[in-house]
């Protein structure tokens, strides 16, 4: 056994210099997992398993609703929705000082709950929000910062990606978990919100206060923010209150952005066309990845490490909370390096096992030890908290994702302005991450509430 688990620590390192040289990390998955496997029980086994694997993996039901949101997001960034938000956003907040980064914070939010991805979220809003910060002559670092950090908000305010990947892997269920990030996903908004009114309290020259808009163009404004309501109230409150599953959700989802874009005629054959085409690659990356990281799984699994892992941690005499903050810390230092989605899918496999094992096991009484909630409740609490911290690393150097999106946008700011301009969201972000984390019931109220 001893035997195994160096091999299984061999194959971490292994994984861990394969990324670091910039190989994809689908293909470095599905190398470390696929070799391992051979060393450990010869070529037949992994062969055996290549024949059913992709099937069986790809066939999964719950996954056919990553398509579908894949395609209404990219279908959105192309019908104007985003424009409609920020506009609507701005007639309400841009006369407040920092109201126009207030309202590219609240378009940030509308976009998200349409689309689910980060990156796509910060680079759609960007390119609308950007001039307009320009035009009210708002400081590189606040302009940019806001901008990055708001994109943030696109990986937990439902419907999000990362976060069905994550109910997936640990068999959670799709529906309790978006009911679990609406509350965090509404506290992150008003937390973002307070640092900004902050931020121009003691830099008032960084974000000057905006015209008010005349009545009809309120009016207007206002009324173009319906829509992107409508299609959020139908598609994720019919998922809230049991009139769709996820899947046909996100299809009627997609409907309504399609007829939204074809109604407003700013969808073209050639948009849809690569809307379609940006889905695909989307998707096919996510699930090689899928498929990578079922492959590092069996290896691991075989090798016995989370198993040995999660003993050992158990066994450690740790407090259950300390162990909880050191494994998000581990994925706050993680971020920095890697994408979401392939962050959860290659560390969730290992953290959970621990979660589970110092919380007393799987069928841990709500009032025992551990943390004192059932494995259910830890779940969701943990999957809450997981993306919370992956959102950091998307706006943590040296990667910070959202940062590099955002500078290509803003090539006039010097980079090192917009990791300044991010500190104060990523403190705003500490703050939530110490709420939840003191205080589960505002993860874990709405589920109760609604299930």
């Amino acid at each position: 056994m001893a035997d195994a688990v160096v091999l299984g620590v061999g194959g971490l390192v292994a994984l861990i210099i394969l990324i670091a040289i910039r190989m994809p990390i689908a293909y470095a998955m599905i190398l470390v997992g696929g070799v391992g496997t051979m060393l450990l029980n010869g070529p037949a086994l992994v062969f055996s398993q290549l024949k059913t694997l992709a099937y069986g993996q790809f066939s999964i039901y719950d996954l056919s609703v990553v398509p579908m949101f894949v395609l209404m997001g990219a279908i959105a960034s192309k019908t104007g929705l985003s424009q409609a938000l920020f506009r609507g956003a701005n007639a309400w907040l841009g006369w407040l000082r920092g109201g126009t980064a207030m309202a590219a914070i609240a378009g940030c939010a509308g976009f998200g709950a349409v689309c689910g991805s980060s990156l796509a979220t910060a680079s759609t809003m960007g390119k609308v929000a950007l001039p307009e910060l320009r035009r009210y002559k708002y400081s590189g670092a606040l302009a940019t910062g806001t901008l990055a950090a708001g994109g943030v908000l696109g990986i937990l305010i439902p419907p999000s990606v990362v976060l069905i990947i994550y109910a997936i892997i640990v068999e959670a269920n799709i529906v309790t978990m978006f009911m679990a990030a609406f509350l965090p996903g509404l506290l992150a908004v008003v937390l973002f919100l307070l640092t900004i009114a902050v931020y121009v309290a003691i830099k008032p020259e960084a974000g000057p206060k905006g015209g008010m808009p005349d009545r009809r163009e309120f009016i207007e404004a206002t009324a173009g923010m319906i829509p992107v309501l409508l299609i959020f109230a139908l598609v994720i409150g019919g998922i809230y209150f049991g009139f769709f599953n996820p899947t046909p959700a996100a299809a009627a989802g997609v409907f309504l952005v399609l007829v939204f874009g074809l109604l407003q005629r700013k969808l073209s054959w050639p948009d849809m066309l690569g809307a379609l085409q940006e889905t695909a690659a989307t998707s096919g990356m996510i699930y090689l990845i899928i498929l990578g990281a079922e492959l590092l799984k069996i290896f691991m699994s075989r090798v016995r490490l989370p198993q040995e892992t999660a003993a050992w941690i158990a066994g450690s005499g740790l407090e259950p909370m300390t162990v909880l903050i050191l494994l998000l810390v581990a994925l706050i230092l993680l971020g920095c390096l890697m994408d979401s989605l392939s962050m959860i899918l290659l560390v969730i496999p290992f953290f959970w096992p621990v979660l589970v094992e110092i919380n007393g096991g799987i069928y841990q009484a709500a009032e025992g030890a551990g943390f004192g909630m059932s494995t259910e409740d830890l779940k969701i609490w943990f999957g809450i908290l997981a993306l919370i911290v992956v959102e950091l690393g998307l706006i943590t150097p040296p990667v910070g994702m959202n940062v590099f999106v955002i500078s290509s946008l803003a090539r006039d700011t010097p980079m090192i302005e917009t990791f300044k301009g991010v500190a104060p969201f990523f403190g705003a972000e500490l703050v939530r991450v110490v709420l939840l984390v003191s205080f589960p019931a505002l993860t874990l109220w709405l589920p109760s509430v609604l299930s």
